[in-house]
């Protein structure tokens, strides 16, 4: 099931690299159109949270083992998510519905892990501002 997701983004990518601009998410009116819509939406958290990702890499830099626990955590989260997401789109198999619950799943479980990483990694206990803005969640 992991190859379907990367299936529906790699097209809906592909496709939507042609004409994004042409796309207006918030007047679609098609299966296609709200299935690119939602994969813009997907990359633009992806982006995100890399940003973050990196940030708290950056800033613990001093701590190897802090380092690369974070990275163990972030490849554990991304065997869950897809996992996770894996089995929303399989609810949803016998529909059109099933790319834009999967990747809409995956958009939801990608903000909140950014939101994980700038409360566990870019924030300090006192009133010292944290590194990045607090991301938003759903």
């Amino acid at each position: 099931m992991k190859t379907w997701l990367l299936i529906v983004l790699a097209s809906l990518s592909l496709s939507a690299v042609a004409d994004d601009e042409a796309l207006d998410c918030n007047n679609v009116m098609n299966t296609l159109d709200i299935n690119r819509c939602a994969a813009i939406e997907l990359e633009d958290a992806e982006k995100v949270l890399t940003h973050y990702l990196e940030t708290s890499v950056e800033r613990n830099a001093a701590d190897p083992e802090l380092v690369d626990a974070i990275k163990v955590a972030q490849k554990q989260w991304q065997a869950y998510a897809a996992a996770h997401c894996d089995a929303v789109y399989t609810q949803w198999r016998e529909g059109t519905i099933r790319g834009v619950m999967g990747i809409t799943c995956r958009t939801r479980l990608t903000r909140q892990r950014t939101h994980e990483i700038w409360q566990d990694f870019l924030t300090y206990m006192d009133s010292t501002p944290p590194v990045l803005p607090e991301p938003p969640v759903e």
